[in-house]
């Protein structure tokens, strides 16, 4: 069944609720603001995650379950809440990244348990790369 754009905002919408998203973390619908903030589009059975800047497409990602996009969609905007937390919350003597991450997780659990083990898998492979550069506890533990 191909989804339309006002399904897709409705969904956008009602999860943006849960963890009380800025209307600006989240992305516009069917059209770009530029800058750099994502839009969705839909185009057939495929859904669109864009991102313009300066009138040059930097990414499109493309899916064909609404779940995947509405992941993708969640994983930026918590990752904005989070960074947004992190510096009203700066601790000094703590690599930044540990309550970013430790936030993030958090709001996405708060979507789907699903989404943040997934999320989580994956920031820990980037801590495989690029440890915390703290000793607060071990260098690559997630909450």
């Amino acid at each position: 069944m191909a989804l339309n754009l006002a399904e897709v905002q409705r969904r956008t919408r009602e999860l943006a609720t849960i963890i009380d998203a800025p209307e600006s973390c989240l992305p516009t619908m069917g059209h770009t603001e530029d800058f750099a903030r994502p839009h969705v589009e839909v185009v057939g059975p495929l859904l669109h995650y864009v991102v313009v800047e300066r009138g040059q497409e930097l990414l499109r990602e493309s899916f064909l379950e609404l779940e995947e996009l509405l992941f993708r969609v969640f994983k930026d905007v918590t990752f904005q809440m989070a960074a947004m937390f992190e510096l009203r919350n700066r601790r000094p003597s703590e690599d930044s990244r540990r309550l970013l991450f430790a936030r993030q997780l958090e709001l996405l659990s708060l979507l789907s348990p699903r989404w943040a083990d997934r999320e989580r898998a994956g920031l820990c492979e980037v801590l495989k790369q690029h440890p915390f550069g703290d000793e607060v506890q071990p260098r690559d533990s997630l909450p």
